[in-house]
């Protein structure tokens, strides 16, 4: 069955929700009050009629995301049906990658912390300090 059945209005936070990008309903509702999804370059209302063709941006963690609407569906179905439901841009691809590889190289970078100095870390760190103040 196709994505499309005689659909003509779903409302944002429904199709959201059937494209699988969000879970449940009230976590698609969230995401729309909370600004994260824009609807032609707009905040959007979580009650406004998705339109086939319509460019949508969708922050997600890390991520944010611009596809575009190529099918309505009111129901949730798996994931290689909900995939027709939309595509990415390419721009939104690319930007994702770079974002994705960025933050693998920064992962090592950061200094990790083995919780509190011992006494002898502590000497030391007020040694290091006290050589700064003279």
């Amino acid at each position: 069955m196709s994505p499309v059945s005689g659909i003509e209005r779903v409302r944002l936070d429904k199709w959201l929700w059937a494209a699988r990008f969000f879970k449940t309903r009230a976590l698609a509702k969230q995401a729309i009050e909370g600004g994260k999804v824009h609807y032609n370059g707009a905040r959007a209302k979580v009650s406004r009629p998705v339109e086939v063709g319509a460019l949508l941006q969708i922050r997600q963690g890390f991520d944010e995301k611009t596809v575009e609407v190529l099918a309505l569906s009111d129901q949730r179905r798996g994931a290689p049906e909900a995939a027709l439901l939309y595509r990415e841009t390419e721009e939104s691809l690319r930007r994702r990658e770079l974002a994705a590889e960025q933050r693998r190289a920064l992962r090592g970078a950061a200094p990790v912390s083995d919780g509190r100095p011992t006494k002898k870390q502590r000497r030391r760190i007020q040694a290091f300090k006290g050589s700064f103040e003279e």
